[in-house]
């Protein structure tokens, strides 16, 4: 059991917002959840102070927030940070929780932002530079908003994500593990990643058919030391697990331009040709990387 976990629930406070609360507010802006954009909306306040707590929040943080919905996290974290930035696709929801928040909690009015877009294609953040992000996201743009975010805001130094259970165990696994993968190994690029929690279905509006877990990561000291880029990393990764049930030799074949090509690189990089990507870390990615074979000029 977490600390996080251990503590006695807080008393929410009015400002915070409870199943009545969210309910009048959706009923009020004619809001239904949809499982297309991934709206389950969070309506229990010791849960919201929680995730705040286990995030670590500190009254001198610029939090971004991605997806806040009707705001129930968001309230939680101006309680605690010296300011929010929130960012929502939703027409309504982006429209309404200003207004939410200068009801709510109007002496943080002017320490809250909102950004009214895709965060796959937010680029800059209104404000201080971000210094956490802490988000629910939904299942099927997790991984790519969070790798997203932590790669265009390297100012962001902790992390902690709501998703899926499954995708929890996927980012947090560690290499041997069966479910260590893409996901897990491009995190770990960025960040030290822990599983920090488990949220039971009955805290959400509409409940899902899912459980949740919360996902820390704390972004490295240093980055990876490798001469490769991201990129190259990355691609070396991606052709791994495209073939996981291959060894390294077969599975990299395309991206060295032939297996014995691919053979050279895993030998000078240190790894057994026969080895497969689940047995990885990301510095053995680097180093198969940096070890690329030159592409052949075609005869003259």
């Amino acid at each position: 059991m977490s600390t996080a976990e251990q503590q006695p629930p807080a008393t929410p406070s009015d400002a915070l917002l409870g199943p009545a609360d969210i309910r009048e507010l959706a009923e009020v802006l004619g809001v239904r959840p949809t499982k297309q954009k991934g709206q389950n909306f969070v309506i229990d306040a010791n849960t919201v102070r929680r995730i705040v707590r286990t995030a670590e929040v500190h009254p001198d943080d610029v939090v971004v927030e991605v997806g806040p919905g009707l705001g129930s996290l968001t309230l939680a974290l101006l309680e605690a940070a010296d300011r929010v930035v929130a960012v929502e696709i939703d027409d309504i929801l982006a429209a309404a929780l200003p207004a939410t928040i200068e009801a709510r909690m109007p002496r943080k009015k002017d320490r809250f932002a909102l950004v009214h877009s895709d965060a796959m294609l937010v680029t800059e953040l209104p404000g201080p530079a971000p210094t956490a992000l802490v988000a629910n996201l939904p299942y099927n743009v997790a991984v790519p908003v969070l790798l997203t975010m932590l790669d265009r805001f390297p100012t962001i130094e902790r992390t902690l994500v709501m998703v899926q259970a499954e995708v929890a165990d996927r980012l947090a696994a560690r290499p041997g593990n069966k479910v260590y993968g893409v996901p897990s190994v491009k995190a770990n690029w960025y960040a030290d990643v822990k599983r920090a929690g488990s949220i039971g279905r009955n805290v959400f509006w509409p409940a899902p058919n899912v459980d949740s877990g919360l996902v820390s990561l704390v972004r490295r000291a240093e980055p990876v030391k490798t001469t490769a880029t991201k990129a190259e990393v990355f691609a070396v990764v991606d052709a791994a697990f495209a073939q996981r049930r291959k060894g390294l030799r077969a599975a990299l074949a395309g991206w060295a331009g032939s297996a014995a090509g691919a053979e050279a690189a895993l030998v000078a990089a240190g790894v057994p040709p026969l080895a497969r990507g689940e047995s990885l870390t990301v510095e053995e990615f680097a180093a198969i990387a940096e070890h690329k074979p030159a592409a052949e000029r075609p005869a003259l």
